[in-house]
């Protein structure tokens, strides 16, 4: 057993919950920041929209094992291009058949799934850009927490006390880890051997299980303190940080609570687009920012370590 931190597993989730035009209790920051750029770009239209339901089966190629403790969204496109033809068509078929039809994209991926997985793949890394990659360090701390409370728990506490923890649909006893309402039953001598814990930012109260012979079992649980993503962090050590970077790159870091462009940022602060310009580039040279292009515009989000400086 082991655990993941998987970008693929916040791609399908999030865009889920970003094409159910509900109002979310804990992600509704990040859905009015995303919905207008997802739009705009036309992925509501895409792949993503065809591939990924508003409820049910998502085809499990999207989901390719991880290969380490945290690979990168690049790692896992590699994975899903990496898929064989016969796969993409059994999940497609799967796909048909609980949603009743596949999509006009679907049906051309079904034809012809080496030439057009590329095309999934590019617009899967274009999503993340404008929906998930500025707000990355923020959600992979939540999830690094999450994995580290977990590994604690079975070093202290053993595995089953972790399973028994994990979900209400999970537990452990008479030495079986057991799965509620799973249709159909999982079984050892059926599944992959080992077992992937995949937390999530997105999944929402729900357990997702992908069950793919040969590679190992993978659930994915809601990451614990998911509920506070959303929440303004500490910014105590502005008085500080100032007195190293100068007020106007603090005052900068300060506005980047959530991604922004550079014109967001010069009407916000009143700063010269040109000076606003400058300073994120400095910025971004020490680490201090990061840079996502969103169409025609840039958005440019804290890192973590500008967080920590930030938190004092």
């Amino acid at each position: 057993m082991r655990f993941a931190v998987s970008p693929m597993w916040e791609v399908g989730p999030s865009f889920r919950l970003l094409s159910s035009c509900s109002v979310h209790p804990v992600h509704r920051p990040w859905l009015e920041q995303v919905r207008p750029r997802v739009a705009a770009a036309g992925l509501d239209r895409g792949w993503l929209a065809e591939l990924v339901p508003p409820s049910g089966y998502v085809p499990d190629f999207l989901n390719p094992a991880p290969g380490g403790p945290a690979p990168t969204l690049a790692q896992e496109l590699t994975g899903i291009l990496a898929s064989s033809p016969a796969q993409v068509r059994q999940d497609l078929d799967r796909l048909r058949h609980e949603q009743g039809r596949l999509g006009p994209r679907s049906r051309t991926l079904y034809a012809e799934p080496q030439a057009r997985l590329a095309r999934v793949a590019e617009e899967v890394e274009t999503y993340w850009e404008l929906a998930l990659a500025p707000y990355w360090a923020r959600i992979r701390t939540v999830l690094d927490a999450d994995v580290f409370h977990r590994a604690r728990q079975v070093a202290e506490q053993g595995t089953g006390h972790l399973f028994n923890d994990l979900h209400p649909s999970v537990s452990w006893n008479d030495n079986a880890l057991r799965l509620a309402r799973r249709r159909p039953a999982l079984s050892r001598r059926t599944a992959g051997a080992g077992l992937v814990l995949i937390p999530s930012a997105f999944t929402g109260p729900g357990l997702f299980t992908r069950v793919t012979p040969p590679e190992p079992p993978q659930l994915a649980y809601p990451a614990r303190g998911a509920g506070s993503l959303w929440e303004p962090r500490r910014t105590t050590g502005t008085a500080a940080v100032a007195a190293v970077l100068g007020r106007s790159r603090t005052l900068l870091l300060t506005e980047l609570e959530t991604p922004a462009s550079t014109t967001e940022l010069a009407h916000r602060t009143g700063l010269s687009p040109a000076g606003v310009s400058q300073n994120l580039t400095a910025l971004r040279d020490a680490g201090l920012v990061s840079a996502h292009r969103a169409g025609r515009s840039v958005l440019y989000a804290r890192t973590s370590i500008a967080d920590s400086l930030l938190a004092g």
